[in-house]
C-alpha cells in the first residue's frame, strides 16, 4: 500500500505491533512523520481510536517559541523550530552558498507500507535537491530497526555531514544506562540522570573501541535486570560513531544514533546516495532481560553465510595456543598440545599469532601471510594432519587489516600504509589502507591462497590498534566487503571478530562472523561482569569464553579451577591454557566440564538468559560511585560485618589487587572496614577494639594504642611497628581540643584523642611502642611519658584534639 498527502490525506496514521511492542506513526498532512507512540502494545485500534491517540500528542504551544505545536519528526531539523542536535545536516559545493549549511525543508511525498511491520517514507527538499527515504521495521521479536537514505538529486557535490536516527521516549525515562571500559575491562556500566541537555558519546577509534557505548538505555529509575520499563537503541557499524540521550526543555526526550562522518569525509556526486547504518532499538516492560528476551531470538533467526541453524547453535569446544605457548612455537610442542587437547575432549585447534614468515615478536612482519619455512620448513600440513588424527578441526589467526613497518609488505608498498610516515605506531604496527584497491586485493588474495591450501575451518580475525587517521568510514565499508567476499567464496568457513579483546562488537560485524571474542583478559572475575553485560545485546553462543591458567594473564590474579570452568561455561566455551602443564587430577576435571558443557550445549545455545538484580544497590557496579583506574564499591569501609565486606570486595575489580580473601579480590585499603588496634591498659593487660574506650579497660586508667593485630601476627617476638595512620573520618574522630595543660586527661579522653600525629611520626624503623604511666595524683589522673632509646613522646592538647611532641630528654 502506497500513501501520499495528497491523494489519502485523511488517513495517514500507521500502527506496527509484534511480541507486546507497538508504534504509531502519524504521516498525516505533509510534513516529516512523526513517531506518536513507541512502546507497550496498545491492542487493537482502528482509524478513529488512533486518531484520537495522535491528537492527544501533540504539544501546546509553548511561550516564547515557534507559533505552531513542536512535534519530534524522524528528521528534525531547524526549519521545524527543532533546536536540539539535527537528524541530517550538510552542505552543497560549487555554488554560491558554498561553506553554509545547507538549511533542509523535508516534505512527505509518500509512505509505502511493505508488509504488517515495515514502511518506507519517502521525503525531500526539491529547493536543496536532495531526498531522504527512511525505512522503518519492527520484527516479529519486536525489535524496530530504522534506517536513512540520503540521495543527491542536484548537479554538484553534496557534501554530508551527518544523518542519524531520533527517536522519542517518554517523560517517565528519567534514567540512563550505557557502558564505558578500558582494554581488558570492557562493558563497565554507568548511570546518569537524563536531565535538561544532552549525554553525548563520540567514538573515533576506526572500531567501537574498548570503551564503545555499545547500549543506551533509557528507563524508570531504578531499573535493573527484572525490572522497569527500558527503551535501548544500538548503532549496527563498526567504524566511528555518536550515540547520545537529550531531553528539551520544551519537553521532548530522544534518543539517537548515528555514524560519525569526519569534515569533508563523505562527499555524494550528483545521482549518489548513502545509506546510513541501521540503528536498533528495542523496548521492554521487564528490565534488561526483557530487552534480551527480544534481541537474542531476532539475531538467532538470521541465516549466517557460515553455516545453518543447527551447527551455530552446537559451538564446538576451542583450544586456542597464544597463552599457552605465545610465539614458541615448533612441532613437537604443539603436538603435545594437541593431544592433551584430544584427550579432554577439545573439538577445534586454533593456531594463534606466530605462523608466519619471520613473526618471532610482535614487532615485525605483519602483513607477510605466507607460513614461515624455518619454523615450518613442510608448511602447516603436518600439524594440520595431527589435528585432524586428534579428530579435531583446524583454525588459523590472522590480522588482515594491519601490517608492520619491519615487512616485506610494508617495503614494497609503503603508500599502502594508513596515515603519514611518521604517524603513531600501536603495538609496534600500523594499519593497512583496506580502502585502497591494491591492497584489499592483495589481502584478499593472501587469505584465498592460505584457505586454498589447508582445510581452515576457522578464521579468528584480530584488529589490534585503532586507527588513528584515515577515514573511517572507507576502511571499515572495505572490511564489511572482504569478509563478506571470503564467506561467499567459502560457504564453510566461520570467523571470530577480535579486536585487542572487545573493542569491536557490534551488530554491524555480527551478521558476516560466527564468534566474537569478548575480552583479552581470561580472568573469571572481570569475565563474570564483561560477560554479563556484553550478553545484554548478543546471545551466549556468540561470546568466546576460555578456561585460562590459574593465573590470569591481564591481572596475576588466582582463582580456582571451579570458579574458572564456570565462568567459560556460560558462552561459546574453550581453554587458553597449557594443559601438558596440568596435572591429571585437573585434566580428568576439564574433561568432566566439556562433557557437561556438550550436554547442555543446546540449552546454554538457545535459552532465554535472565539474571538476578542485586539484592543490595552497593554491590550493582552501574550504581558504583569510582575515580581513577578502578570501580569500587561506595562506602566499603563501612560494611559491619565480614560477609558484606567479602561480598562487596567480590565486586571490585582492579588490575592487580593487594589482597584476595576467600578467592575475592579487593583493594584492602578501601575494603577492611573498620580497623581494630591493640591496647595496653593498666596492670599490663592487652585488649582489642577500634578506641581505647571500646577496649574495657578500667575507667580512669589510661589506655595506650599499641599496633594493628592483624598486622602485628607476623612480628611477634620482635619490636612491632605502631600502626599508619588512620582515615580522616574513621572511628578516632577528634572531640574538641582539651583544655587542660599538657600530660594531664583522663582515659576517657584519651580513647577519643586524634592520634594521626603521634602515629605519623612513629611510623619510621626502629621507633618504640607509645606508653603512657599513669597515677592518681589529687584526684586527677595525670599522664607521665616513658623514654624510649633516648626519646620522650608526651602526649599533650592539639588543634585537633591532641598530638605528641618529641623532644630530646
Amino acid at each position: 500500500m502506497i500513501h501520499t498527502p495528497q491523494a489519502d490525506a485523511p488517513t495517514g496514521l500507521f500502527h506496527l505491533r509484534a511480541a507486546g511492542t507497538s508504534l504509531v506513526l502519524d504521516a498525516r498532512g505533509t510534513a516529516v512523520p512523526v513517531i506518536v507512540h513507541w512502546g507497550a502494545d496498545l491492542g487493537e485500534l482502528n482509524g478513529a481510536e488512533l486518531a484520537v491517540l495522535a491528537d492527544a500528542a501533540v504539544p501546546a504551544v509553548s511561550p516564547s517559541s515557534i507559533d505552531v505545536p513542536l512535534r519530534l519528526s524522524l528528521l528534525p531539523t531547524l526549519a521545524e523550530g527543532w533546536s536540539g542536535r539535527p537528524g541530517v545536516t550538510g552542505f552543497r559545493r560549487g555554488t554560491a552558498a558554498r561553506g553554509r549549511p545547507a538549511e533542509l525543508a523535508l516534505r512527505l511525498d509518500a509512505v509505502q507500507s511493505q508488509g504488517a511491520r515495515m514502511l518506507r517514507i519517502d521525503t525531500a527538499d526539491a529547493g536543496a535537491s536532495v531526498s531522504v527515504s527512511t525505512d522503518l521495521e519492527l520484527t516479529v521479536e519486536g525489535v524496530l530497526r530504522v534506517r536513512h537514505t540520503l540521495t543527491n538529486t542536484g548537479d554538484t557535490d553534496f557534501e554530508l555531514g551527518s544523518l542519524d536516527v531520533t527517536l522519542p521516549v517518554p517523560d517517565r525515562a528519567g534514567e540512563l544506562l550505557d557502558f564505558t571500559g578500558l582494554w581488558s575491562h570492557e562493558r563497565r556500566p554507568q548511570r546518569t540522570t537524563l536531565a535538561h541537555g544532552i549525554w553525548s558519546r563520540e567514538s573515533r577509534h576506526g572500531r567501537p573501541g574498548h570503551d564503545d557505548p555499545f547500549l543506551s538505555v533509557a528507563g524508570v529509575p531504578g531499573f535493573g535486570f527484572r525490572r522497569g520499563e527500558v527503551w535501548a537503541v544500538h548503532l549496527a557499524w563498526s567504524g566511528d560513531k555518536r550515540v547520545w540521550a537529550e531531553r528539551s526543555a520544551l519537553g521532548a526526550a530522544t534518543l539517537g544514533t548515528g555514524e560519525l562522518l569526519a569534515p569533508g569525509e563523505l562527499a555524494l556526486p550528483a545521482g549518489a546516495a548513502y545509506t546510513s547504518p541501521w540503528t536498533i532499538a528495542a523496548y521492554s516492560a521487564a528490565g534488561l532481560d526483557g530487552l534480551s528476551a527480544r534481541l537474542h531470538p531476532w539475531i538467532r533467526s538470521w541465516a549466517t553465510p557460515a553455516a545453518d541453524a543447527t551447527a551455530r547453535t552446537l559451538r564446538p569446544v576451542v583450544l586456542n595456543t597464544w597463552e599457552a605457548v605465545y610465539f614458541d612455537h615448533d612441532l613437537p610442542t604443539l603436538t603435545r598440545l594437541v593431544e592433551a587437547a584430544a584427550q579432554v575432549g577439545v573439538e577445534r585447534f586454533v593456531l594463534d599469532d606466530g605462523w608466519f614468515t619471520g613473526r618471532t615478536d610482535d614487532r615485525r612482519a605483519l602483513g607477510d601471510w605466507f607460513v614461515d619455512p624455518v619454523t615450518w620448513p613442510g608448511g602447516l600440513h603436518p600439524l594440520v594432519e595431527r589435528v585432524h588424527a586428534a579428530g579435531l578441526s583446524f583454525g588459523l589467526w590472522v590480522e588482515p587489516e594491519m601490517v608492520s613497518l619491519d615487512s616485506e609488505l610494508a617495503h614494497a608498498h609503503p603508500d599502502w600504509v594508513l596515515g603519514a610516515a611518521g604517524a603513531l605506531e600501536w603495538r609496534f604496527q600500523r594499519v593497512l589502507d583496506l580502502g585502497n584497491p591494491d591492497a584489499f586485493a592483495y589481502v584478499l588474495a593472501r587469505l584465498t591462497a592460505l584457505l586454498d591450501e589447508y582445510p581452515i575451518a576457522y578464521l579468528k580475525w584480530d584488529h589490534n590498534r585503532d586507527l588513528l587517521g584515515g577515514s573511517a568510514h572507507r576502511q571499515t565499508s572495505a572490511v564489511y566487503r572482504l569478509l563478506g567476499m571470503l564467506r561467499a567464496a567459502h560457504p564453510g568457513l566461520e570467523i571470530e571478530s577480535c579486536a585487542s579483546g572487545g573493542a569491536r562488537i557490534d551488530l554491524g560485524i555480527l551478521p558476516l562472523v560466527d564468534r566474537v571474542w569478548t575480552s583479552d583478559t581470561n580472568d573469571p572475575l572481570e569475565r563474570q561482569q564483561i560477560q554479563r553485560y556484553t550478553g545484554v545485546l548478543v546471545p551466549p553462543e556468540y561470546l568466546g569464553g576460555h578456561l585460562g591458567a590459574a593465573t590470569a594473564h591481564t591481572t596475576g590474579r588466582t582463582a580456582s579451577l571451579g570458579f574458572r570452568l564456570a565462568t567459560a561455561l556460560f558462552g561459546s566455551a574453550g581453554i587458553e591454557w597449557d594443559l601438558t602443564r596440568a596435572s591429571a587430577g585437573e585434566l580428568e576435571v576439564i574433561a568432566g566440564w566439556i562433557a557437561e558443557y556438550t550436554r547442555l550445549r543446546p540449552l546454554l545455545h538457545s535459552g532465554a538468559v535472565v539474571h538476578a538484580d542485586a539484592s543490595d544497590p552497593a554491590l550493582e557496579p552501574a550504581r558504583r560511585r569510582g575515580r581513577g583506574r578502578g570501580i569500587r564499591c561506595v562506602r566499603l569501609r563501612r560494611a559491619r560485618r565480614a560477609a558484606d565486606r567479602v561480598a562487596c570486595a567480590a565486586a571490585v575489580s582492579r588490575a592487580r589487587p593487594r589482597r584476595a580473601l576467600h578467592g575475592a579480590a579487593f583493594d584492602d585499603r578501601r575494603a577492611r572496614g573498620p580497623r581494630r588496634w591493640e591496647f595496653r591498659c593498666g596492670g599490663g593487660r592487652r585488649a582489642v577494639g577500634r578506641a581505647a574506650g571500646d577496649t574495657g579497660c578500667r575507667p580512669g586508667v589510661a589506655a595506650a594504642r599499641l599496633g594493628d593485630p592483624e598486622r602485628s601476627r607476623a612480628h611477634r617476638g620482635r619490636t612491632a611497628r605502631p600502626a599508619p595512620r588512620p582515615r580522616a573520618g574513621g572511628p578516632l574522630r577528634a572531640h574538641p581540643p582539651l583544655s587542660r595543660p599538657p600530660e594531664t586527661f583522663s582515659s576517657a579522653q584519651l580513647s577519643s584523642v586524634q592520634f594521626s600525629s603521634w602515629s605519623r611520626r612513629l611510623a619510621r624503623p626502629n621507633s618504640c611502642k607509645f606508653r603512657v604511666d599513669t597515677r592518681e595524683v589529687g584526684g586527677a589522673t595525670r599522664s607521665r611519658p616513658r623514654l624510649c632509646r633516648g626519646r620522650t613522646w608526651t602526649a599533650s592538647p592539639g588543634r585537633q584534639g591532641g598530638s605528641v611532641r618529641h623532644r630530646r630528654p
